[in-house]
């Protein structure tokens, strides 16, 4: 009876919703893409979404108003620069004192998406109330979702006279049954939905095809402009970046680079990035059980990676899944050959095989330890592919990226008269 109740008072709020979407739509001006809004989970956080997510914004900042909205703030100050000229709104200031009724609000937990949201931990009843009160104030130009949780309440939320473009950093499969199902139900509203690769665009044209957005289309990440020169690939240091998770697979490498280490023992592994106290030990115990604590380094988090990047000669990518894999890019923007597992999805996008990285397509460790081998031994071969990968970085340039997303803002911008408004009954 109560989940029943449930459903019944949540079909007459989208209904009520419905018309009130009716009547904005009925007074609204053409749309507009002038102003440009990016819900990002946390702004002042670490990762390659809240880089990549920067990058776009100083790009789109020199034609068009910017305003990051980051829907949580745990840091006192940004682990990024933040670009000039783009504004930061926090929705729920963890940094700051909050009354009592928002005290209990945030103890409650989040009803607008599936607990499979992997960001569901950092959600609340809060949270949902001052995101669609955010999306409920705004009187036109465009807002860009970058996960799930931003794109669900978008499509049920955003007025008519907003632009509204999904966007997916990581990839379809990897999200569980019940969220793909409320993904299913509401990402056809967008005017635009976007993947960074063409894997997952034949997954969501497929999962989208009964009722598919507007526009469904890949732009893939654009490289931040990085600090450090090329590499000069005489360093004896293989390099791996990424959040300690299981998703990277950094066991993987640590077990790869016991024959690594066997056979040139002059190189060194050095691990960037972070995660909890718990992960991060059971990495380092992993490291010293297999008598490695001289050879690999967990050098924690840096806003300069791309300096660390200029003082290897290898990336190694473990990974089990890649949603686009960033840090390819980033490594190749300075020279650096890749060695990465074949993993879904993005790798394989971005590398040519022996051209300007290796593929390797086994998911045994020996086999990645064959491939970082190979490239430590040729010299030829891994000037050959770093002078490769250079090229292929370029095609990942702000330029060239930040251009199709200034395009795809202007055909919506010229798309004609405004959606239906019709919500379905269920969310």
């Amino acid at each position: 009876m109560l989940a029943t109740g449930r459903r019944l008072i949540a079909r007459m709020a989208l209904k009520s919703l419905e018309l009130a979407n009716r009547r904005r739509a009925r007074k609204a001006p053409p749309r507009n893409a002038r102003q440009v809004h990016i819900l990002l989970l946390h702004a002042y956080g670490m990762g390659g979404t809240i880089r990549t997510v920067l990058n776009l914004a100083a790009y789109l900042a020199r034609d068009h108003e910017v305003e990051i909205v980051s829907l949580t703030r745990t840091n006192e100050e940004p682990f990024f620069p933040l670009p000039p000229g783009v504004r930061v709104r926090f929705l729920d200031d963890r940094m700051a004192p909050r009354g009592r009724f928002a005290e209990f609000l945030a103890r409650r937990p989040s009803r607008l998406v599936s607990q499979e949201e992997k960001a569901y931990l950092n959600l609340s009843l809060l949270t949902d109330l001052r995101l669609i009160r955010y999306l409920r104030s705004l009187r036109g130009g465009a807002v860009i979702g970058t996960r799930p949780v931003f794109n669900i309440v978008m499509g049920l939320f955003a007025p008519p006279e907003v632009l509204t473009i999904g966007q997916e950093h990581v990839t379809l499969e990897s999200h569980g049954p019940e969220l793909q199902a409320q993904i299913k139900r509401r990402y056809g509203r967008f005017d635009a939905f976007v993947t960074l690769t063409e894997a997952d665009l034949k997954d969501y044209t497929k999962t989208l095809k009964a009722r598919p957005p507007q526009r469904l289309l890949r732009i893939p990440n654009a490289i931040p402009d990085l600090a450090g020169d090329v590499s000069s690939l005489e360093e004896k240091v293989v390099v791996a970046i990424g959040r300690v998770v299981w998703a990277k697979g950094f066991d993987r490498l640590v077990n790869a680079w016991k024959t690594v280490a066997r056979a040139h023992p002059d190189w060194v592994l050095r691990i960037y990035g972070g995660g909890t106290p718990e992960r991060e030990e059971r990495l380092r115990q992993r490291i010293e059980e297999a008598g490695l604590s001289e050879k690999i380094f967990l050098m924690g988090s840096t806003p300069e990676i791309g300096v660390e990047l200029s003082k290897s000669s290898i990336y190694a990518v473990s990974s089990r899944y890649e949603g686009f894999g960033m840090t390819i890019l980033e490594a190749m923007s300075k020279g650096v050959p890749v060695v990465s597992f074949d993993c879904p999805h993005g790798p394989r996008e971005i590398i040519t095989h022996e051209h300007d990285g290796l593929l390797v397509r086994s998911k045994k460790a020996a086999s990645l330890a064959a491939g970082i081998c190979r490239v430590i031994e040729d010299e030829e071969l891994r000037h050959r592919m770093g002078a490769n990968a250079l090229r292929t970085a370029a095609d990942y340039d702000v330029e060239v990226i930040g251009a199709r997303w200034r395009a795809l803002l202007a055909e919506l911008e010229e798309g004609g008269p405004l959606p239906a408004c019709s919500l379905g009954t269920t969310a």
